[in-house]
């Protein structure tokens, strides 16, 4: 496995800059920045020019927010900023935000997604090989594309597509359509085997070949039992906020906890968060979050199944703490 940092979900783009030099300085693999309180692209493009080595990974951009063209725009310009080191991760997002947040539409969100992606590749082999622009899908039509607006082909290369999905039909998706799929931090070791690489495995024939499995794995870490037991509940919110939305439930499925995700799913209507975050067990925690020698626990959970991992902690944590895990991978 690669070893990638995180950037924290809520960083300001000068501080994922930082996080960037600081994660190429301390010899990781790869870097990922998400989209929350601000836009992914500005900061990934920060930490390109800040940078020379490290992968740049947005985890993830929100693509029905967007359109193909802009977003094919956008990745081109990542993927020259950082000298082809880019690497572009979507993500649907779920219904509620897309209609009430951006005013975007939301429909078929695999087979959108399936579109959206192919519109981007159509959009770049234009740009690559000069072929007239005639993209025409259900969700999205591109037929125009002159000299003026065409950067031409990349010296890099377009940068891989990596698209999050959590239940089947997106995973097919990923399959079908991606370079490599971005698992969900709420997952476990047998979703992962169970389901998530299967359907993968049959979307894309058999052969996983060179298609990129990443996961951002949610981990306890402590100097002490008493910053451990703190460590332990923020993962414990964690766990209970991701569950309570409906996209996720196949996976507390998987586990027999399908009763669990619905009382969390009723909760969070009420934003009643340290309800939510008591109903979370420690076997639930455990299945989700590596607990303990976190280092040796990736490897007997994760080695084999996933290619990029990075190590999730939703609370305040000793930098070398994460450093020595890191090490030990």
């Amino acid at each position: 496995m690669l070893v990638d940092f995180a950037a924290d979900v809520a960083a300001t783009p000068i501080q994922v800059e930082a996080a960037a030099v600081a994660a190429e300085k301390d010899g990781y693999d790869g870097f990922g920045a998400a989209e929350t309180k601000h836009d992914v692209f500005p900061a990934l493009a920060l930490a390109a020019r800040a940078t020379s080595r490290i992968t740049l990974q947005s985890a993830i951009a929100v693509a029905f927010a967007r359109n193909p063209m802009s977003v094919a725009v956008l990745a081109n310009d990542l993927q020259l900023i950082s000298e082809g080191r880019f690497q572009l991760g979507l993500g649907s997002q779920v219904q509620p935000h897309i209609e009430r947040r951006f005013a975007m539409p939301w429909s078929k969100p695999a087979a959108r997604m399936e579109e959206f992606i192919r519109a981007i590749r159509a959009v770049w082999a234009t740009w690559g090989g000069g072929e007239r622009l005639a993209f025409r899908g259900e969700f999205y039509r591109h037929t125009l594309m002159t000299d003026f607006f065409n950067p031409g082909p990349h010296p890099y290369g377009n940068p891989p597509v990596l698209l999050a999905a959590v239940g089947e039909r997106m995973t097919q998706t990923a399959g079908r359509v991606a370079d490599g799929l971005l698992a969900h931090p709420l997952t476990s070791e047998a979703y992962l085997r169970e389901r998530t690489r299967p359907v993968l495995r049959e979307a894309r024939g058999g052969d996983l070949g060179d298609f990129t499995v990443c996961l951002s794995a949610m981990v306890v870490l402590g100097a002490d039992e008493a910053a451990r037991s703190r460590a332990e509940q923020a993962v414990k919110g964690q766990i209970a906020f991701y569950a309570s939305t409906a996209a996720y439930r196949p996976v507390l499925e998987l586990h027999g906890w399908g009763d669990l995700a619905d009382q969390l799913n009723g909760l969070s209507r009420r934003q009643a968060w340290a309800e939510m975050t008591a109903l979370i067990s420690d076997e639930v925690l455990d299945t989700f979050a590596v607990t303990g020698d976190v280092a040796a626990g990736v490897r007997s959970r994760f080695g084999g199944l996933v290619d990029r991992i990075s190590l999730y902690t939703p609370y305040d944590v000793d930098p070398a703490l994460i450093a020595r895990v890191r090490q030990q991978l």
